[in-house]
């Protein structure tokens, strides 16, 4: 199937290792222009020097610190000087471990800022490229706590709540202009993030990370941990030619892990 997105820029944010990667590299496979956007510009382009040519090709590190509006500013300036960008993909690293009781104000500020305004403020940067062109996607990761909160991640299950009920209002507003808006819910998907969370696991429990990974992996129907580029595959048909009449969605990609309808 071809998903017409040969011709088509991408921005993925997060693209220095785990999802983002992964779904940077699968864009670039299927013919979109992607720059790959993350704080460590090494580790980012260490991963594309390893990819084929004509994959790589299609591929640019970028410098980018969803902490610091400078940066947002300066690398959506000089993209939209270029021609702008077709498809955003959201994607911000996950805040550190706490409960909810525990949690600072400073900590929800900041984590709040980081992980749900600034992505905000990138796609009211890019918008008006895509609404002039007529298409346009905005698509944003979010996790399995926006629909069974997480034990122990009272940051990432509240603020990425947020970041859902943005998406469904944005959807709405701009679905008649080419722009469709998305959420891709990733459940137990193998990337570094999730060997974290299996380590502070293990190191609560007095377990070790296979024994914890053994467990989490049984609780999921199909059996096992999800490879980064299922979950990539599914990201490029949402942002894709194909899927123009689909938006204010939210897609789980968790092998079934997630109960509820």
């Amino acid at each position: 199937m071809d998903l017409g997105l040969s011709g088509r820029r991408a921005l993925v944010l997060g693209a220095s290792r785990g999802l983002g990667a992964a779904v940077a590299r699968t864009l670039a496979a299927e013919g979109a222009t992607v720059i790959a956007a993350a704080r460590s510009i090494e580790t980012t382009e260490n991963w594309i020097a390893a990819l084929a040519d004509d994959q790589r090709r299609r591929l640019t590190a970028a410098k980018f610190d969803l902490a610091a509006i400078a940066s947002i500013e300066a690398l959506v300036d000089r993209l939209t000087a270029e021609g702008g960008i077709d498809i955003l993909i959201g994607n911000s690293g996950g805040p550190p471990p706490c409960d909810a009781r525990d949690t600072r104000r400073a900590d929800w500020l900041a984590q709040f800022e980081t992980m749900a305004v600034n992505l905000f403020h990138v796609a009211q940067l890019l918008l008006p490229g895509m609404v002039e062109r007529g298409f346009g996607r905005i698509l944003t990761i979010v996790s399995s706590g926006v629909e069974q909160p997480i034990p122990r991640l009272a940051l990432s299950n509240g603020i990425r709540a947020a970041v859902v009920g943005w998406s469904k209002t944005l959807a709405a507003e701009v679905a008649h202009q080419g722009v469709t808006v998305n959420l891709v819910v990733p459940g137990r998907i193998h990337t570094e993030r999730v060997d974290q969370l299996d380590d502070a696991a293990a190191a609560r429990g007095g377990d070790t990370r296979d024994n914890v990974a053994k467990a989490s992996a049984a609780a999921i129907p199909i059996g096992r941990y999800g490879r980064p580029e299922e979950f990539s595959d599914a990201v490029a048909f949402l942002v894709s030619a194909r899927a123009s009449y689909i938006t204010g969605a939210k897609l789980r990609v968790d092998g079934g892990l997630i109960r509820g309808i």
